[in-house]
């Protein structure tokens, strides 16, 4: 029998699991992308050039500087049109903000929300004051002062404060069908949950009732807009999913049967091998036996 191995991930995104945190410059395009589990944080971006940005059931085309907040949970994709491209970017759990008193403030902000407003224009003395921002990020991550974690996270609520005095970009267009939009953002969420890179992390939204409240729309709504457009249930379409990444991390990893259940959001391991054979008509450990 071949011998399974853990899923890996990038050295950017092991450090940035470790810390919860990280800030860096963008220079060029070369730079603009780094390798990280975008399901895992929230990133604030601080652009200069010509891009376009899709972003829940938004589609917004930007020309200047910009303030982008991505959330972890929306599915986002981002053009970038001009040959040159400058700014900072920084990527944060919600754990590591949840150490401030003050973490409130990401929930309540408009600008993490499906319905809310994820991009800001920016004038040229608003960016040299955020640059300032982000540049003390940038320093005070590579300091040795013994606080400097919760000044980072002083510099993050302060990055939002200021953006809930400005005015949000109206510079955008549905372009898609509503119905078409959703379903397309729920597919997109679906398949950002994997691959299950950790054991110990388990599947977090595993109900179409999950999907509904992190999109900030009703579950009615999803399951009837999934519905018309896929042909298949929202609740479909998960268990369809679940069940082919129970499959790959059977043959793929050296979890035990126990872990892999865990990993997928299953309470206790009878209830994982309940849900696989009524899905397989196998069970988990005869489908592993059956390797070669």
């Amino acid at each position: 029998m071949e011998k399974k191995t853990v899923r890996s991930i990038s050295e950017f995104n092991s450090e940035l699991k470790l810390k919860g945190f990280k800030a860096f410059q963008i220079e060029d395009d070369s730079n603009a992308t780094r390798i990280y589990s975008r399901k895992d944080f929230f990133k604030i971006c601080l652009t200069t050039g010509h891009s376009k940005i899709h972003y829940a059931d938004k589609s917004f085309d930007q020309d200047g500087t910009i303030l982008f907040f991505g959330n972890p949970n929306i599915p986002y994709s981002w053009e970038t049109i001009s040959t040159k491209y400058i700014g900072y970017t920084i990527l944060f759990s919600e754990d590591f903000l949840k150490n401030s008193e003050r973490s409130e403030s990401l929930h309540q902000s408009p600008f993490f929300k499906i319905g809310g407003t994820p991009i800001l224009q920016i004038s040229e003395e608003q960016r040299l004051f955020l640059n300032g921002l982000f540049q003390k990020m940038i320093d005070e991550q590579q300091s040795d002062y013994i606080y400097k974690d919760e000044l980072i996270r002083n510099y993050i609520n302060l990055i939002i404060h200021e953006s809930l005095k400005l005015q949000p970009s109206e510079n955008y267009n549905v372009g898609k069908n509503g119905t078409a939009r959703i379903a397309s953002i729920f597919l997109e969420l679906l398949e950002r949950q994997f691959p299950i890179e950790n054991a110990d992390n388990p599947l977090k939204l595993t109900t179409a009732q999950h999907y509904a409240e992190n999109l900030h729309i009703h579950v009615n709504y999803l399951n009837r807009a999934v519905k018309e457009i896929t042909g298949k249930s929202t609740t479909t379409h998960i268990t369809e999913r679940i069940t082919a990444e129970a499959k790959a991390l059977l043959q793929h990893t050296d979890w035990n049967i126990a872990e892999i259940g865990y990993a997928l959001g299953f309470a206790y391991p009878t209830y994982f091998n309940n849900f696989f054979k009524k899905h397989t008509g196998t069970n988990p450990k005869s489908l592993r036996g059956a390797e070669v």
